[in-house]
């Protein structure tokens, strides 16, 4: 049923709890093509005042932009031995900018049978201030939205 899921992740260990669904998931639904997705958000540097040229501050942005991709890189890297299943292929992608943005529009091109991705489980007023991936991707994406809750999320509003 699903061949291909889409799996974003955030680089925390919270993110990683969809693991055991996708391992059911991939043994149980003939998957054939898995992949792990990271977004990594160009860096906004806080107004500055200060004696650094602009110069300065667009390359010291340009290295940490840079740091940031290698990191989310070796990340996705890391990962991927963990997930060996007969004839699934397992990829990595990683993609820049807003991520439910690009996770959307990346969704839409590539066009998976499923995404499969953790939510915090936030509720109330925070949830409403900081937003949600998860849920924009749910209101954005065309194909089912698999949400699993992270561990030591407590009902709410």
């Amino acid at each position: 049923m699903y061949q291909k899921i889409m799996v974003p992740l955030d680089g925390s260990k919270l993110a990683e709890c969809v693991f055991a669904h996708l391992d059911a998931l991939a043994r149980g639904c003939q998957v054939k093509a898995i992949t792990l997705v990271q977004v990594v958000e160009p860096y906004q540097n806080p107004s500055y005042t200060g004696e650094s040229t602009i110069a300065d501050v667009a390359a010291e942005i340009e290295q940490i932009d840079k740091a940031n991709r290698a990191a989310a890189e070796t990340y996705l890297k890391n990962l991927i031995p963990k997930f060996k299943y007969e004839n699934v292929n397992v990829q990595h992608e990683l993609l820049a900018g807003r991520p439910a943005d690009i996770l959307a529009d990346y969704a839409a091109k590539k066009q998976p049978d499923l995404i499969l991705i953790a939510t915090h489980g936030r509720s109330g007023p925070s949830r409403w201030v900081w937003g949600s991936v998860a849920d924009r991707l749910l209101r954005a994406a065309c194909v089912p939205v698999l949400m699993v809750r992270a561990p030591g999320c407590f009902p709410g509003i």
